[in-house]
C-alpha cells in the first residue's frame, strides 16, 4: 500500500485501476434485496471490485455506454466481472473471471471526449449461472454468493486484531496517508469489512485479488489479506530504516544522488542489485540485433540503451527510453513481403472482386506489369477518385491480394493535426509516433499496400496541415528517408504502395494533386447495378442472414425496383442495405416456419420495403415555352434538371430562385444578358426587355445546386421564353456559354448521359469540345441517346426549339 493508494482512501477516486477503496455505508440487507436474478455484466480492467466499496470507472467502450444506457433506466444495479486479459477489447465470456461484484450506480458523469464516469458501490458477490446475451452487451443469470464466518473464538478474535493492527502500522509508515483512513481501519468491527476494504488496495496483481474475491470462506480470506500486508508492512519497515540510513548523507546538491542511492539500497536488501534493468537493455539490444536496423539508427538506439545504466527504473525517463528503443526493434527494418507479379492471377483476383471498371483493371494491371519489370522503380502514387459505394478500398484490398502483400488502411477524414502523421516529439508527455509508422509496425512489413483513406476530406487549424505532411510520404523521390519525429531517424518508406481515395478532387490541395496519378471510378449504369447485386450482393446478404440460395430467390425486376424506386446513389452500398432488408424479413418468416422458399418480385419488395422512396426526375411531358431540361453532375452521380422561367410585367428585373449558387446565378446573368444582345435572332421586342421581369426558377429548392454547366439550359430557356417557342421535351442539354454565343466543355459527361437515360431523354446537347469524351459513355447509353455536339448557341437553339417541327435541323451534326 504506498502513498498513491492511501491518497485514493481520502479523495474516494482511485489513482489507478485498483487502487479504488472507500467503505460504503450502505451496502445493507435492503439493498442486497434490490439485486435481480439477472444483471448486465459490465467488463472491467486492472482492477477488481469488492462488496462495500466505492469505485469510480471511467467508461470507453461503445458496448458498455450502450450497456449502462439500456439497463439504469430499469435497474441501478449492475454486474462487474474482471477481464483475465487487460488487452482484450471485445471479451467474451470465457474471458471474464466467473466471480464478481454486483454494483449499485451511484452516480453517472458525461463527458466531453465521449466517455462516461460511473460512481459505484459493490453490494455483494456473485458468481454466473447462465448467459442470457451476449449482444449488444453481455448478460447472464447469476448466484449471489454467501461468505461464510467462523465462529466466535479467541483465535479467530486474535486473528481479526492482528490484521486490523498489522493495516493500522502500514498506515502509519505510508507518507502523507489520511489520520481518518488508520481510525476508520481501528474502529472495523467487522471482519468481512474490513479484508474487502483493505483487499483492492493491496500491491498485487489482479489474478491474487480475485482469488480473495472468489474466496468465501472469511477466514481464509482474512488470512491472504494479512499475508500481503505483512508483507508490505515489512517493505515498509525496511523502508523507513534505510531513509534513516541514507538521510544522513543528504544534501540539497545531492538529491539525485539520494534517489538512486535509496533504489539501491531496496535492491541490495533484496538481493537484486541492478540486474533487473541489466537483464531489460540485454533484451532490448537482443531485440534490435534481430531487427537489423541501420547503422545510423543503430547508433541512435545503443545512446539511448546506454543512457538506461545511469536512469532509475523507476524514473519516467527509463519507460520512455524503453518504449522508443521498443518501438525500433518492432519496425521492419529490413522484412519484405514476397511479391507475386502474376498478371493473369492479379487479373483473375480484379475480375473476382469487382465487375465491370475494365477500365480501371486495365490501369491497374499496367501498373503491376511496370513493378514486375522494375521492382527498384518509383511508381506512381494512385488516388482512386469516385461517389460513395464504387468500390475504392475495396480495389486496395485486391491490389493487396494480387501482390500477396499485406494491406493496411487509414483513414484521413477529419485528421487536423499534423502529428497524426509526422508524430509527437518524445519531449511531450504521451508522444508517439505518426499514424504511418504505427501501421507499419502493425502490418509487420515494409512494403504493404497502405491505403491513406478520404484524403479529400483532411482538416487543419492551429495543429497544422495534415495534407503537407504528406506531401514528403507520397513524394517517391523523398520518402525513402521518411523522418517520424518520435523516432527521429530516417525510415525507407519507398518500397510502400500507396493508395488514396476520394470523393471530390477539389478536395485535394493542389501540392498533393500534383504528387499523385488520379484514376476516376464513375457511377454504376442500371445494367451494371443489377449485375453487381446478382453476382455479390444478394450472395452476400443470403449469407449474413443465414439464408440458402434454394430458400430465397431473387427476380432480375425485384432489383431493379430496388435500384429505381428505393436508391438514389451512383454506388451500391444502399442498394446492399435494401437487400438486407428484404433478406431479413424473408429470414424472419423462414425461422417462424411460414415458408420454406420465397420468391422476391417487386411487388414482394414494395410490401416489405413499403412505398416508393425516390422519385427520378424524367423528361418532360409536354413542351412549354421557358422550360428545359439540364443535366446536373453530383456526388451521387447524374441528374436531370428541369428549368424554369416566366416572365410578367415589370422594370426589366431577373429574379432567381431554387436555392443555386453563386456560379449558377452569373450563367443565367450572362445567359439574360446574350439573349438580349440577340433579340433580333430569337424574333424577340427589344422593349420586352425593359418593360418585363423575368424570374428563373430550378426546382427542388431545398437542393443546393451551383457551376456554370447550365449556362446553356438557361440561355435556352430565356430564349425559348421571349420567342414563344417551346422546347423539345426529349431533349437535355449541358454546357457553359460566354458573352460571344460560345459553348464551353464541362466534366462528369458520362453521369449526366447516365442521368438522361434513366429519364427517357432520346437527345442529349453536349459541347463539341466534349466530343472526345464520348468514348467513356456507356455502349448502353450511346444506343439509347443520339447525341448533339454543339459549338455556339445557335446551334444548341436550332437542335432544341420546336420551330418547324419537332426535329433539329439538317445542319445540326449527330454522333
Amino acid at each position: 500500500m504506498n502513498k498513491g493508494q492511501i491518497t485514493a482512501l481520502r479523495a474516494g477516486t482511485g489513482v489507478k485501476p485498483g487502487t479504488e477503496s472507500t467503505i460504503a455505508a450502505g451496502a445493507d440487507e435492503s439493498r442486497l434485496q434490490r439485486i435481480p436474478e439477472e444483471l448486465s455484466i459490465l467488463p472491467v480492467r486492472g482492477f477488481v471490485v469488492f462488496p462495500g466499496t466505492v469505485v469510480p470507472l471511467n467508461i470507453q467502450r461503445a458496448a458498455s455506454i450502450k450497456l449502462l444506457d439500456d439497463t439504469l433506466p430499469r435497474t441501478k444495479v449492475i454486474g462487474l466481472l474482471t477481464q483475465r486479459d487487460e488487452a482484450k477489447e471485445d471479451p467474451e465470456p470465457g474471458d471474464l473471471y466467473p466471480v464478481g461484484t454486483a454494483a449499485l450506480v451511484l452516480k453517472l458523469l458525461r463527458q466531453t471526449d465521449d466517455h462516461v464516469l460511473v460512481i459505484a458501490q459493490g453490494l455483494r458477490r456473485f458468481s454466473l449461472r447462465k448467459i442470457a446475451a451476449t449482444s449488444p452487451f453481455l448478460r447472464a443469470e447469476i448466484d449471489l454468493l454467501k461468505s461464510v464466518s467462523p465462529p466466535e473464538s479467541k483465535e479467530w478474535e486474535a486473528t481479526f486484531r492482528n490484521l486490523r493492527d498489522s493495516a493500522a502500522r502500514l498506515f502509519e509508515l505510508t507518507p502523507d496517508a489520511p489520520e481518518q483512513a488508520r481510525l476508520m481501519v481501528l474502529n472495523s468491527e467487522n471482519a468481512e469489512q474490513l479484508a474487502d476494504f483493505l483487499a483492492p488496495n493491496l500491491n498485487v496483481d489482479v489474478a491474487q485479488k480475485e482469488a480473495i474475491l472468489e474466496e468465501l470462506d472469511v477466514e481464509k480470506r482474512v488470512h491472504a489479506v494479512q499475508k500481503h500486508i505483512s508483507a508490505q508492512l515489512e517493505i515498509a519497515e525496511i523502508q523507513q530504516k534505510l531513509q534513516k540510513d541514507v538521510a544522513s548523507q543528504f544534501s540539497d546538491a545531492q538529491r539525485r544522488a539520494y534517489l538512486r542511492s535509496q533504489i539501491k539500497a531496496i535492491q541490495h536488501e533484496l538481493g537484486e542489485g541492478e540486474a533487473g534493468s541489466e537483464e531489460q537493455a540485454q533484451q532490448l539490444r537482443a531485440r534490435l540485433e534481430e531487427a537489423k536496423p541501420p547503422a545510423e539508427v543503430m547508433k541512435q538506439a545503443e545512446r539511448e540503451l546506454k543512457r538506461l545504466d545511469f536512469i532509475p527504473s523507476a524514473s519516467p525517463e527509463f519507460s520512455v527510453i524503453v518504449s522508443y528503443v521498443e518501438i525500433i526493434a518492432d519496425l521492419p527494418w529490413n522484412k519484405l513481403s514476397q511479391d507475386n507479379l502474376d498478371l493473369d492471377q492479379a487479373q483473375q483476383i480484379l475480375d473476382r472482386d469487382h465487375y465491370d471498371l475494365e477500365k480501371v483493371k486495365k490501369r491497374l494491371i499496367e501498373y503491376l506489369a511496370v513493378r514486375k519489370l522494375n521492382p527498384q522503380g518509383h511508381g506512381a502514387i494512385l488516388c482512386f477518385l469516385g461517389p460513395p459505394g464504387v468500390g475504392k478500398t475495396s480495389l486496395g484490398q485486391s491490389i493487396a491480394d494480387a501482390l500477396g502483400r499485406k494491406f493496411v488502411r487509414i483513414s484521413l477524414g477529419g485528421m487536423r493535426d499534423e502529428a497524426e502523421i509526422r508524430g509527437h516529439r518524445r519531449t511531450y508527455i504521451g508522444s508517439m509516433p505518426g499514424r504511418i509508422i504505427q501501421e507499419l509496425r502493425r502490418a509487420g512489413t515494409r512494403n504493404p499496400v497502405f491505403m491513406l483513406d478520404e484524403i479529400d476530406k483532411i482538416g487543419a487549424d492551429f495543429r497544422g496541415d495534415p495534407a503537407s505532411a504528406l506531401l514528403e510520404v507520397l513524394d517517391p523521390r523523398q520518402n525513402n528517408t521518411f523522418v517520424d519525429r518520435y523516432l527521429d531517424v530516417p525510415f525507407d518508406l519507398s518500397q510502400v504502395i500507396f493508395i488514396g481515395t476520394a470523393n471530390y478532387i477539389d478536395g485535394v490541395p493542389e501540392p498533393l494533386r500534383d504528387r499523385i496519378e488520379v484514376i476516376s471510378l464513375p457511377g454504376y449504369t442500371e445494367r451494371e447495378k443489377v449485375e453487381i447485386a446478382k453476382r455479390y450482393l444478394v450472395r452476400r446478404q443470403l449469407e449474413e442472414n443465414g439464408l440458402k440460395p434454394e430458400q430465397c430467390e431473387w427476380q432480375e425486376e425485384a432489383i431493379r425496383h430496388i435500384i429505381n424506386d428505393y436508391t438514389h446513389e451512383a454506388g451500391v452500398r444502399e442498394l446492399e442495405r435494401q437487400i438486407a432488408s428484404v433478406c431479413r424479413g424473408i429470414a424472419s418468416q423462414v425461422a417462424r416456419g411460414k415458408t420454406e422458399h420465397a420468391v422476391i418480385t417487386p411487388e414482394l419488395v414494395a410490401e416489405m420495403l413499403g412505398p416508393a422512396k425516390y422519385v427520378r426526375e424524367t423528361k418532360l411531358k409536354t413542351s412549354k415555352p421557358g422550360v428545359v431540361t439540364g443535366l446536373a453532375y453530383t456526388p451521387a452521380g447524374g441528374e436531370v434538371l428541369h428549368i424554369e422561367a416566366t416572365r410578367y410585367p415589370g422594370k426589366g428585373n431577373v429574379t432567381l430562385t431554387g436555392h443555386i449558387g453563386e456560379v449558377m446565378k452569373e450563367s443565367v446573368q450572362a445567359a439574360f444578358s446574350l439573349v438580349r444582345s440577340r433579340n433580333s435572332e430569337i424574333s424577340a421586342k427589344a422593349e420586352d426587355f425593359r418593360d418585363i421581369d423575368v424570374h428563373v426558377h430550378v426546382p427542388a429548392g431545398a437542393v443546393p445546386k451551383d457551376g456554370p454547366s447550365a449556362g446553356i439550359a438557361m440561355f435556352t430557356a430565356l430564349a425559348s421564353l421571349f420567342s414563344n417557342t417551346p422546347v423539345r421535351p426529349d431533349v437535355a442539354m449541358t454546357g457553359e456559354i460566354t458573352l460571344r454565343g460560345l459553348v464551353l466543355p464541362i466534366g462528369g459527361l458520362k453521369e449526366k448521359s447516365l442521368a438522361a437515360m434513366r429519364a427517357g431523354i432520346s437527345t442529349v446537347i453536349i459541347p463539341q469540345l466534349n466530343e472526345k469524351d464520348l468514348v467513356d459513355v456507356p455502349e448502353e447509353a450511346k444506343q439509347k441517346l443520339k447525341f448533339i455536339p454543339v459549338e455556339n448557341v445557335d446551334e444548341v437553339l436550332s437542335a432544341a426549339l420546336e420551330r418547324d417541327g419537332a426535329t433539329p435541323s439538317p445542319d445540326s451534326k449527330a454522333t
